[in-house]
């Protein structure tokens, strides 16, 4: 597991850097097409398949490899760094038009894809809201009808044993999924993307640098981030 000594490292991106990014303005952008997001009951089913499922422990955990590890949504009573083993993180979300990202400058988001390892952080949810807590966790995660993103149970290994935890991951049969880009494209895209919640940029800055604290490394953000800066160091000041 990860050394908890580790020093975070200095990274080329910095919010210097990040604030090049031309922000979003609303007034005259092209409108974002319209969404359909679930129904309440819609969302009670999804917290309610994740229940039924759960290991006989009793004991909720939930895998978060990107922005719900320093900007969550969810109560916890315990966190643990955890490794999970047939994931890795990739940017293979898009094109999006909302959120960090609008018509005129399409974006990518962050999702857990098939393959490879993925190191992040295992939250426990309070065993008196687990509903409660679903209910927030799925409202941020699966914010379209379909949804790309579905609730998977996953192994995921501590420095305090193994344990199961839910992760919610990119459904490859969604028309949002684009598997497979070239990491300079994906670095283009997380330089220039802005919506109404900020930019893809600072949205890689703040994971990284959280990611760092925690002493995990993971190598391919942090050569995006470093792309991402070059691509901001050749923008005007």
């Amino acid at each position: 597991m990860t050394d908890a000594v580790r020093a975070p490292r200095r990274m080329r991106l910095t919010p210097e850097l990040v604030a090049r990014v031309p922000p979003y303005v609303p007034e005259g952008a092209p409108d974002a097409p319209a969404i359909v997001h679930p129904t309440p009951e819609e969302y009670a089913g999804y917290v309610a398949g994740i229940v039924a499922d759960a290991p006989p422990t009793g004991d909720v955990w939930m895998f978060a490899y990107g922005s719900l590890i320093w900007n969550p949504v969810s109560d916890a009573v315990e966190q643990r760094v955890g490794r999970a083993a047939g994931w890795h993180r990739a940017f293979c979300l898009g094109w999006t038009e909302i959120v960090r990202a609008s018509p005129d400058r399409p974006g990518l988001m962050l999702a857990l894809d098939r393959g490879g390892e993925c190191e992040g952080v295992v939250f426990r949810l309070p065993p008196d809201a687990i509903e409660a807590n679903l209910g927030r966790l799925v409202r941020r995660e699966m914010f379209r009808m379909p949804s790309p993103m579905v609730p998977c149970w996953l192994d995921v290994a501590t420095e305090k044993g193994p344990l199961r935890a839910v992760a919610f991951v990119i459904d490859p049969a969604s028309d949002l999924y684009v598997g497979g880009l070239d990491i300079g494209e994906v670095a283009r895209s997380l330089a220039a993307s802005a919506g109404e919640r900020g930019t893809m940029a600072e949205y890689l800055l703040q994971t990284v640098s959280n990611l760092e604290a925690l002493g995990v490394r993971d190598p391919h953000l942090w050569h995006l981030q470093e792309l991402v800066a070059a691509e901001l160091e050749s923008a005007p000041a």
